[in-house]
């Protein structure tokens, strides 16, 4: 049955990656018109969060964000459908990072890193970047049910030689390089709720204390990672800006979660000044801590 629905979505999904963009943006209109207005996806979901984390807002301006919201999120993923047949210049044009030369430094100094990214703005072209980094790029990622698609997102996010590795391979991938003296980044989305197995410390976010990932901290300092975050800013539509911003040359210099607030808190930033390009179907405060 899997096999089956793959290889009846994917004509489709090839058929939408060579639409001219403008036609391409207005199958996005009409996906979100099916998403949003028909079948109402996780729309529950999305406006407790917005308001739990907006209080200061009025339920009118929360409406406003969450339309924008659904729009950005019919287009980033379709936009990820249509990295198959999008050249090189082409995403070279449409996706474009402010100061490659933080990262470069790094390349010459022949020190791997951490880098951090959260689910904001364009997460998914953000990937396409890795031929200009100077390093063997990996991204650790979470596997799909459905092992044909899982290997269709695999090949879609690889085009640009990134190294795709499930999140229980991280570790035994970062010590073989190690052992190698293979240069690498490693690419990891940090911002979402942890296992509760795995919850080592918590944090206000939003507004919220909430548990929080330190997997990329702890990473950092076990194998003497620098730790760079990348700032990906829409600025319009179908155009992307990445920053990337460095957090720690030497994170053991640091004391234990100082890295992942810090991350955290520019992640909040980007969230406060424009909230409709955040996630916000993800149950990201699911698991509340009460104040004593």
């Amino acid at each position: 049955m899997q096999f089956l629905v793959y290889i009846l979505a994917y004509p489709l999904l090839w058929l939408i990656s060579i639409l001219p963009f403008r036609i391409f943006y207005l199958f996005s209109d009409f996906v979100y018109f099916l998403i949003y207005r028909v079948i109402g996806y996780r729309k529950k979901v999305v406006r407790e969060n917005l308001a739990l984390t907006l209080p200061h807002l009025s339920d009118s301006e929360r409406k406003d964000i969450e339309k924008k919201f659904y729009k950005h999120m019919c287009d980033m993923f379709l936009e990820m459908v249509k990295t198959m047949s999008m050249s090189p210049e082409e995403m070279e044009r449409r996706f474009h990072v402010t100061n490659i030369d933080l990262v470069l430094d790094y390349a010459k100094k022949g020190k791997s890193v951490i880098l951090v990214a959260s689910h904001y703005a364009s997460y998914e072209w953000l990937l396409t970047i890795n031929p200009k980094l100077g390093f063997q790029g990996v991204a650790v990622y979470k596997k799909l049910a459905n092992p044909y698609f899982d290997r269709l997102v695999r090949k879609i996010r690889s085009k640009y030689n990134t190294e795709m590795i499930e999140t229980r391979k991280a570790i035994p991938t970062m010590a073989q390089n190690q052992r190698d003296g293979v240069l690498s980044m490693y690419g990891l989305a940090s911002d979402q709720s942890p296992k509760l197995d795995r919850i080592f410390h918590s944090m206000k976010f939003m507004g919220v204390e909430v548990p929080v990932h330190t997997g990329a901290e702890m990473l950092a300092k076990k194998y003497d990672l620098a730790v760079i975050m990348v700032k990906v800013e829409k600025v319009k539509r179908g155009f992307y800006e990445a920053t990337f911003l460095s957090l720690a040359d030497n994170p053991k210099d640091f004391k234990d979660f100082e890295i992942t607030e810090m991350y955290l808190k520019e992640v909040e930033k980007q969230i406060l000044a424009k909230p409709e390009f955040y996630l916000w179907t993800h149950k990201r405060w699911k698991h509340r801590i009460q104040s004593k």
